[in-house]
């Protein structure tokens, strides 16, 4: 599938760009992971299909060896330390359990593994030396056994959100604190109490802030610049503007990333998705709980229903739009197990290649396999947005199976078997009949029933 070249827009600079690699071997995205607190929620799963599916289209331009993709892992972070504490468990016993589930969800998303994800703890020794460059350099200072990023110092501060000094102030959550130096300014290291982690630096026993973190794992996995940052739009400000800060200034470059991209907000049927209304929804609950829709959800339903808006816009997560997305999944599913090419493909893999290199145009990328008149052409276009329609076919097979009495059917398909051996066609076709009421398919050849299925 020939691919044009790569447009991305670029929140740095508020415009669509030719991408244009630091390295055309050695292609490097970084991308916010979770902090493993808690399950992740639907509006999480945006930027996890999202990146994956740009991850997938830079391994088919570059060649999977030439891209790399890192996604980390927030583990130590005060959320954490109040959950373990609110459990009853062990700050290691939390984020073990919390990250295997997250890993869990994720596959069923249809993703990609990243190359790395690294854990924050064990990347202090990155974090410390990080903090004692922008000391040496003027940008942090130390005070009461916290240190802090000195905002002032840095007069391209704000370049990312687009806000000054006093926009930010007013927008902001500030921490009022005698030791600060200024209202803006955040942390790097912060002291740790004897029940919570830390670690030793020369401020003292502490631990880190949470934008040195991000800092600290793309410089080690990635360098010092590279090329695409990205997550959703909550994190331009502060977390991906104060990233910027502190990366820019302890290496001295103008820019950590070349291109920073960022998926919109999710909203659930129409309203803000919030633990008081109500409708918060996780990804593990939609893909195994009745709680949304009265129904679980396949993996892949939920990626297509993601897919079909674009990633800059909002979107509304809605029952609807995961009943469309199967309905499509079906159809697909379907079209591929016949293998029937029914007309002329045309232009279909360039056109389809095209939208996606536009910027990921999902939604022009979906509305065009609704016309796929090859089964081959069909699957490997799927493929690139991360869906495969045989997994949700067994999806189906196995939800639909769980739901029968499978050994009372294996028993009336075998008792059919010895009718039909005895040339009992009555009996076996009485088998049949009631068989095919409680919806079972059979799939019979010369050789006699070789599986079932039941009726979607």
């Amino acid at each position: 599938m020939s691919t044009p070249a790569l447009r991305i827009y670029n929140t740095l600079t508020r415009t669509k760009e030719a991408f244009s690699p630091i390295d055309p071997a050695n292609v490097r995205m970084y991308v916010c992971g979770p902090t493993v607190y808690d399950y992740a929620h639907i509006g999480n799963a945006r930027p996890l299909i999202v990146f994956d599916v740009l991850y997938r289209l830079l391994r088919h331009l570059h060649g999977a060896d030439h891209v790399r993709y890192v996604r980390n892992i927030t583990d130590v972070d005060d959320k954490i330390n109040a959950r373990a504490a609110e459990r009853g468990v062990t700050i290691r016993e939390l984020t073990e359990e919390t990250n295997r589930i997250f890993q869990a969800d994720v596959r069923a998303l249809g993703c990609l593994e990243p190359d790395v994800q690294p854990r924050a703890t064990e990347h202090i020794a990155q974090m410390l030396a990080i903090i004692e460059k922008l000391i040496a350099s003027g940008h942090a200072y130390a005070a009461d056994g916290h240190v802090l990023f000195d905002v002032p110092s840095m007069p391209a501060y704000g370049r990312l959100s687009r806000r000054s000094l006093d926009e930010m102030l007013a927008g902001a959550r500030v921490d009022v604190a005698p030791y600060k130096r200024g209202d803006m300014d955040f942390v790097l290291w912060k002291p740790s109490k004897e029940n919570e982690p830390g670690w030793d630096s020369p401020w003292g026993r502490g631990r880190p802030g949470w934008h040195i973190e991000c800092s600290a794992m793309s410089w080690a996995h990635l360098g010092e610049t590279f090329d695409i940052h990205g997550g959703g739009i909550d994190l331009v400000f502060p977390h991906h503007e104060n990233e910027i800060a502190q990366s820019c200034c302890a290496f001295d470059r103008e820019v950590m990333a070349n291109y920073w991209m960022h998926n919109g907000f999710l909203q659930v049927e129409g309203e803000k998705m919030s633990k008081s209304l109500g409708n918060f929804i996780t990804i593990h609950d939609l893909l195994h709980t009745e709680t949304f829709g009265g129904r679980k959800w396949p993996g892949e339903a939920l990626r297509l229903a993601m897919l079909r808006t674009h990633y800059r816009q909002p979107i509304d997560w809605t029952v609807k739009a995961l009943e469309e997305a199967e309905s499509a999944l079906r159809r697909w599913a379907e079209f591929v197990r016949k293998g029937e090419t029914t007309g002329d493909s045309g232009n279909f893999a360039h056109q389809f290649a095209a939208a996606l290199a536009d910027d990921l145009n999902t939604p022009l990328a979906v509305s065009l396999l609704h016309d796929a008149v090859d089964p081959a052409q069909l699957d490997a276009a799927l493929k690139l947005l991360g869906v495969d329609v045989r997994k949700y076919s067994d999806w189906i097979e196995s939800e639909t199976r769980s739901s029968v009495d499978v050994a009372a059917i294996d028993a009336l398909i075998a008792a059919r078997i010895a009718a039909r051996a005895a040339k009992n066609w009555g009996e076996s076709d009485r088998i049949r009949d009631e068989l095919v009421a409680m919806g079972v398919v059979l799939m019979d050849n010369k050789d006699g029933t070789t599986s079932w299925e039941m009726k979607r």
